[in-house]
């Protein structure tokens, strides 16, 4: 026989799995049960529920808040009223069971009050589209008889949980209802059965839309807001997107995430687009991720670039004093300050939505919550017209002091959360430890390497320990000697991230030869490796650092060989003196932009190097007469501090260079060999 919290995690995930049912992170479970009490040894009435900043899909049971029934229900006895009601959320402190669980929600008190062993309460589109829709009410009425109440708006809470138990009192036949201008809640004696209910008022919600709605919702194509082909639309989107992140970015650092699917072109293609996006989103979980409206470029998709720029920075500075107006007028002394102004969606029609966040999971799901927003509108439209919430009741909600202790519970941004990073030559050795450095200091990885297996097989171990691959890394296939896979690389990483802010000029490989041996191919092969790979990617990559006006880094991997000079490696080290000198040279050109540029000179990189496998190890440890196997070893004997320099070491330089606390050094070089004297700068 199942536990109730097995049943309930089996009903969440297969709730949570299908989008169609809630969005990511939206929406809540409960199931009600006994358990012995530790103390007295009586069976004792619990209800199991999902704790505040979970996601149903992903569900486990220590994401569940524990409370006991006889408690949470006495609440009743001491509620103070609708206008204290908030005080109602640290009283769920004393109705914990043991050590409680997660934190309880808002909803906690939706699920407890309710007189039914299971509910579910969600954000289904269909749902949201009927209780959006000015007709809401009659909707509710005509499609599901007396199976669904309609509740009127009310913000979620304590007062909202009473409001529910009693329709639930007051009408038998009920499976559940549709909250005027949020969402849907079901419930039912047995688990299977609430998943039924639930299902039941989504799949009833699309099917009468589908059925009785108008075919164009959204009204006629608008001329000039067609979508643009794939390439030309991919195109417009990543020369856009450093400006606009760059934009979004101006009170806070942001990532950026680019969605152009079907249902998103076709919004901005129509005529009501307008109109429709500056009523903005309704249910809370969607207004508190893409804020109350977006920004909307109001140019034809083949406008001219500079035109849409120019146009871009003027709606943006007229959105950041149209949120400033609306925090002012609805602002109490009690309301938390003002977060910031900038725009978490931008609409471009012809070409799709730009979403923005503290990180790419944040922009990603904030661009996913807009879709959903999106699919509500079109259902309300399609039966009615929307008609979300009052923006005054939005403004609750998003300064809500709740809200405000939720943030405040948020871990501490790592030192290169919202940063994103690219690095050349990923795929191996000092490369691939430096994406790895970077990603777990939390930075965004674009993982570049001629070898697209290894650079994937780098990005993939990264993106395990995030919840979806393409959030924390992605890999991409770049020959650095070519412009047109420098370019096009720079553009991928542009269309995942939003920009670039870190550049690690990694990419090279070694040819020992004596200067008679050197052939005029082993010079070109490393110069255009090193000295002109590194040139290519820092041209690239500062033409989107200084579109987004944010600042940056680009550091050389160069080596001790660029200031040492020894035997049989006159290629080599020419290249790698190259690449210090390109150093000083963009750190002089570039400081202007706030683009910082450094070196790391690292010597003897044996362990993991992909240089040293490819052969010159072999060379190297032939010419010193040592075993391969013991080259790293013969090299720390060379140093100062007899200590053999790994992968990583030359990636904690990259970070001490970039993570911030050397944010005034520019035009440095880092060696990173353990102390060779004759490579000491001067």
């Amino acid at each position: 026989m199942t536990s109730p919290v097995e049943e309930l995690l089996r009903r969440s995930h297969a709730l949570g799995a299908d989008p169609r049912n809630t969005n990511y992170a939206g929406g809540n479970t409960s199931a009600k049960g006994t358990a012995a009490d530790p103390v007295t040894g009586s069976e004792t009435e619990l209800m199991w529920v999902k704790g505040s900043g979970g996601d149903l899909g992903t569900l486990s049971e220590a994401g569940l808040a524990v409370l006991r029934l006889d408690r949470l229900r006495a609440l009743a006895g001491v509620y103070p009223g609708v206008e204290r009601e908030d005080e109602m959320v640290a009283a769920f402190d004393h109705c914990a069971f043991g050590r409680g669980g997660a934190a309880p929600s808002i909803d906690t008190a939706m699920h407890g009050l309710v007189d039914a062993a299971h509910v579910d309460h969600l954000h289904p589109d269909a749902g949201i589209a009927i209780a959006t829709a000015a007709d809401g009410p009659e909707l509710t009425r005509r499609i599901f008889g007396d199976r669904v109440v309609w509740v009127p708006w009310r913000r979620p809470g304590f007062q909202l949980g009473l409001d529910i138990a009693a329709v639930k009192a007051g009408n038998p036949r009920a499976i559940g209802c549709i909250l005027g201008g949020h969402g849907i809640t079901a419930w039912g004696d047995t688990s299977a059965a609430c998943e039924a209910g639930s299902l039941e008022i989504i799949r009833t919600a699309e099917a009468y839309i589908a059925e009785h709605g108008r075919p164009d919702p959204f009204g006629a194509v608008l001329p000039g807001c067609e979508p643009l082909s794939g390439p030309a639309r991919h195109e417009r989107a990543a020369a856009l997107l450093p400006l606009v992140r760059g934009l979004a970015s101006t009170d806070a650092p942001q990532v950026g995430h680019y969605t152009d699917t079907p249902e998103v072109l076709d919004f901005l293609a129509r005529a009501e687009h307008p109109r429709l996006a500056t009523l903005g989103t309704s249910c809370p979980d969607h207004f508190l991720r893409t804020k109350v409206r977006p920004l909307v470029l109001d140019l034809p998709a083949d406008a001219p670039l500079e035109a849409v720029t120019a146009r871009l920075r003027e709606l943006h500075a007229a959105y950041r004093a149209d949120y400033a107006a609306y925090y002012e007028r609805y602002a109490t002394p009690e309301s938390p300050p003002m977060r910031g102004a900038d725009p978490a969606i931008v609409l471009v029609p012809g070409v799709g939505m730009f979403s923005f966040g503290r990180d790419k999971q944040t922009a990603r799901v904030a661009g996913e919550f807009y879709v959903n927003a999106i699919n509500v509108m079109r259902g309300a439209e399609a039966l009615s017209s929307y008609a979300p919430i009052e923006e005054s009741e939005k403004f609750r909600i998003e300064y809500w002091e709740l809200e405000e202790a939720k943030l405040r519970r948020m871990p501490v941004p790592r030192p290169l959360a919202a940063r994103v990073a690219l690095v050349t030559g990923g795929g191996s050795g000092i490369g691939a430890a430096t994406a790895r450095r970077l990603a777990a200091e939390g930075a965004c990885v674009v993982v570049a390497d001629r070898d697209a297996a290894a650079a994937e097989k780098v990005a993939a171990g990264i993106g395990a320990k995030a919840h979806r691959t393409g959030d924390a890394a992605i890999a991409v296939e770049m020959d650095v000697t070519s412009e047109e896979q420098v370019a096009a690389a720079v553009r991928q990483a542009v269309l995942a991230f939003g920009g670039v802010d870190l550049v690690v000029n990694n990419a090279g490989l070694s040819l020992s030869r004596s200067l008679l041996e050197t052939t005029a191919a082993d010079w070109d092969l490393q110069h255009d490796v090193m000295a002109r790979g590194s040139f290519l990617v820092s041209r690239e990559t500062a033409r989107v650092m200084i579109d987004q006006a944010m600042g940056g880094d680009i550091v050389y991997i160069s080596s001790k060989n660029a200031v040492f000079a020894g035997p049989d490696n006159l290629a080599y080290g020419a290249a790698k003196a190259d690449q210090a000198h390109q150093v000083r040279l963009l750190a002089a050109e570039l400081g202007g932009h706030g683009i910082r540029v450094n070196g790391v000179n690292p010597d003897g990189v044996v362990r993991g190097s992909g240089i040293f496998a490819s052969g010159w190890g072999a060379n190297r440890a032939a010419v010193y007469g040592v075993e391969e196997e013991r080259l790293g070893e013969f090299y720390a004997q060379r140093t100062l501090l007899k200590r053999e320099v790994l992968p990583e070491h030359v990636a904690a330089a990259v970070f001490a260079l970039t993570g911030g606390d050397l944010g005034r050094t520019t035009g440095l070089h880092v060696p990173v060999d353990s102390g060779v004297a004759a490579a000491f700068l001067r």
